[in-house]
């Protein structure tokens, strides 16, 4: 077949976990290794990859439930597919890993059609920004003061102007520690970047107020999840005290609870590894866009890097330590975010521009 007739022949699933390069943790979960389930939708000679971070027990929705239900669909139909997929869960209900299953097959269709028609993805999808501004992410709460600044130097040194730390220790439990952190993280890169907090959802509401004004002082300007999530109107007083932009919306599983999460934030996030890929990462950017706010990508960089430049109001992608590190390790065509931004498709390579590197990929194969 041709690539405008070609048609999905199957998709292979695996598995890898790296071990993390120290101990890691956030407000609310600690962790020492990242599970990635890598699928690969085919199409003749030609594969596409997709991803997702999550736990093992994914693997088994792809072939359980989406590899059959896409395999012979059109591959260049991929909202169709997604709207297969998306029917196909309805009753093993489709947030958390469920999700992540569904994100992981839509974006290999994503790339697949783009390698299909030979084109970088970000020309497959049009061109609105030549460069994704990114900013660096980690400083978890178990790092020392020592790892905390070598890390965010290391991020200078490559002219990253933004930076992110982890704060909200033990669920809360360690104001004064978050704050010297966070002082400590102002030092360390100066008073012209900048710095920006996550709290996981560690605090409760009166307790983000008063970290937020405090952080104030130091010149945060962006303060993610100081509440959980799931709690949108203390999002919303949080955000109305408070001078730094309230972020949330990585847990987005679905369109209808970034329409919920809008109206109370200030910058919408979406996990394009989450929320049902890139097809729904990009209606997501649509939605935010019909309530005046800016979008900004979680996580998993080069899922987002292509679509992040076909969007107008784009803020940034989060450059996550971890995330970086696992990329960095099992693919080949990984990008540079040197001078604070980078440019998907500036290469030409087709798709998302990535190959698997084979001997790596086994080293960490676990399924």
């Amino acid at each position: 077949m041709t690539g405008t007739d070609a048609r999905v022949d199957g998709i292979d699933v695996r598995t890898f976990t790296v071990p993390t390069d120290g101990p890691e943790a956030d407000g609310t979960l600690a962790w020492d290794s990242t599970t990635m389930v890598l699928v690969q939708a085919r199409s003749g000679d030609t594969t596409g990859l997709g991803w997702t971070y999550g736990a093992p027990a994914t693997a088994q929705v792809v072939t359980g439930m989406l590899a059959g239900t896409v395999t012979g669909l059109p591959a260049l139909d991929v909202p169709a597919a997604n709207e297969a997929m998306a029917r196909a869960v309805r009753n093993a209900g489709r947030p958390g890993l469920v999700a992540g299953a569904l994100s992981a097959v839509d974006i290999a269709l994503w790339d697949l059609k783009a390698r299909l028609l030979g084109l970088p993805l970000v020309r497959l999808l049009g061109t609105a920004r030549s460069e994704v501004p990114v900013y660096g992410s980690g400083g978890f709460t178990t790092w020392t003061d020592r790892r905390l600044a070598d890390s965010l130097t290391d991020w200078a040194e490559q002219e990253i102007p933004r930076f992110k730390i982890k704060i909200g220790e033990g669920r809360g439990s360690e104001e004064q520690r978050d704050l010297r952190r966070t002082e400590h993280a102002r030092t360390v890169i100066g008073d012209d970047a900048e710095l920006y907090v996550d709290a996981n959802g560690a605090y409760t509401r009166k307790q983000a107020v008063r970290i937020g004004r405090t952080l104030a002082g130091l010149g945060v300007s962006w303060f993610e999840e100081p509440v959980s999530s799931d709690d949108l109107s203390g999002l919303a007083l949080v955000r109305d005290a408070v001078t730094a932009d309230v972020a949330a919306g990585e847990y987005g599983y679905d369109l209808p609870y970034f329409a919920r999460m809008a109206p109370v934030v200030d910058c919408l996030q979406a996990d394009a590894t989450r929320c049902g890929g890139i097809t729904v990462w990009l209606r997501a950017a649509a939605l935010a866009e019909a309530h005046g706010l800016r979008l900004s990508g979680h996580c998993a960089p080069h899922v987002h890097a292509h679509a992040a430049a076909a969007i107008p109001n784009l803020r940034h992608l989060e450059w996550f330590h971890d995330h970086v590190r696992i990329e960095d390790l099992l693919f080949h065509g990984t990008l540079d975010p040197h001078g604070g931004s980078i440019r998907p498709g500036s290469s030409g390579a087709p798709g998302l521009g990535l190959s698997l590197d084979p001997q790596e990929a086994e080293r960490f194969r676990t399924a």
